[in-house]
């Protein structure tokens, strides 16, 4: 029975070695679905291909124009007929977090029921994947698609993911240069009742960077966990950078406190992070009082600003290796408005790739020259 073979499949994975998950899920759904062939394909962290996981593995799909990326944008299931071959490519992602897409090959048509029950089993596969990634390099590895800096390892060990998803809120992050970051970070975390996100920029370059940036987003989470206000978990956080540097390095930070019950906004402005809002199809600035960076004076007081989101809002959180980018002597700020007016019906996980993919095509795919950052928020409201 379908709940039956779910609660197997879920079970199965589970009790799997790490490294072997792979291998357990094509198993389950070669003798419980009967598939031919079974692929996983992970996002690499550039967001621009999915790499797939096993050693007797197809090669890449680029995430724009083959199925398997449409099934990652839309995060809907997509079906193809590929050399007499029925194949599904099922998205794979954890409460927002957009994990990878499982391609499942049958010799015919699979039953409606089969097709229906494995999106669920996509999913779950994602949690086990996910859980497993604590105990194994395996899938770490076989996102990359060059190999990373040790200033990027640092940073992308640092993030809670590059999705979340609730009922009042859709939430998507990403870093760029994604195998080379240095300074350039974000977080967030989630309760019942507040949303708070983080936007950081260490100073400095390379492996110095990517320890300041380390420093203040634990410093921030330590404040934070502790439950004090937002001013003084960024007085916290400023005092620890201090501490350790004297004002020789500081981080710019734009800390954000929503209230999920009623979309008010609770903000400090501590360096070059800014907010764009777009509502109704128009495209505005949050201007914040500026204050001054973590760490670049003893003992500094923060105060907080409020401004309130409505339902359908959304909001664009960009370091300055966005806003502030230049080519050639043109200036993308020139064009950023116009850009995220166009990713309006894009879900955040695609508006904020969109943008980037903007900002390389702007540099013409080279390397950028600061580090970016992007943070797309999607309010809703409270049902």
């Amino acid at each position: 029975m379908r709940a039956n073979r779910l609660a197997f499949a879920e079970r199965a994975m589970l009790r799997a070695p790490a490294h072997d998950l792979g291998e357990v899920l094509a198993d389950i759904l070669h003798a419980e679905y009967g598939a031919n062939d079974t692929e996983v394909f992970l996002a690499d962290y550039r967001m621009l291909a999915l790499q797939p996981l096993r050693a007797v593995a197809p090669a890449p799909m680029a995430i724009a124009g083959t199925p398997a990326g449409l099934a990652f944008g839309s995060q809907e299931p997509v079906r193809r007929t590929e050399d007499t071959h029925e194949v599904l490519y099922l998205p794979m992602t954890v409460r927002g977090d957009r994990f990878g897409v499982l391609r499942v090959v049958f010799p015919g048509q699979p039953a409606e029921e089969d097709a229906e029950e494995l999106v669920e089993l996509a999913h779950a596969a994602a949690q086990a994947f996910r859980v497993a990634e604590s105990a194994t390099d395996r899938f770490r590895q076989a996102r990359r698609a060059e190999r990373l800096t040790l200033a990027a390892e640092i940073q992308w060990q640092l993030l809670p993911g590059r999705g979340l998803e609730r009922a009042e809120f859709t939430l998507a992050g990403q870093l760029e240069p994604a195998y080379a970051v240095c300074g350039d970070n974000f977080d967030w975390t989630a309760d019942a009742d507040s949303l708070t996100i983080a936007v950081t920029n260490g100073m400095g370059e390379s492996v110095d960077a990517a320890l300041l940036t380390s420093l203040a987003i634990n410093a921030l989470r330590n404040a934070r966990r502790a439950g004090v206000s937002l001013p003084d978990q960024a007085a916290l956080a400023d005092q620890a950078v201090w501490s350790q540097h004297g004002g020789r390095q500081h981080v710019s930070t734009l800390l954000l406190r929503l209230d999920i019950a009623d979309g008010r906004v609770t903000a400090i402005d501590a360096g070059s992070p800014r907010i764009w809002r777009l509502r109704a199809g128009e495209v505005a600035p949050v201007h914040l009082e500026p204050q001054l960076p973590l760490g670049m004076f003893d003992s500094t007081v923060y105060v907080e600003q409020e401004f309130n989101v409505r339902p359908g809002d959304r909001l664009f959180l960009l370091s300055d290796g966005i806003f502030e980018s230049i080519f050639e002597g043109r200036r993308y700020a020139d064009t950023l408005e116009r850009m995220l007016k166009t990713t309006a019906n894009l879900p955040p996980g695609e508006a904020i790739r969109a943008l980037l993919h903007d900002l390389r095509a702007f540099c013409q795919d080279q390397y950028l020259d600061d580090d970016a950052v992007g943070v797309c928020l999607d309010w809703m409201g409270r049902p």
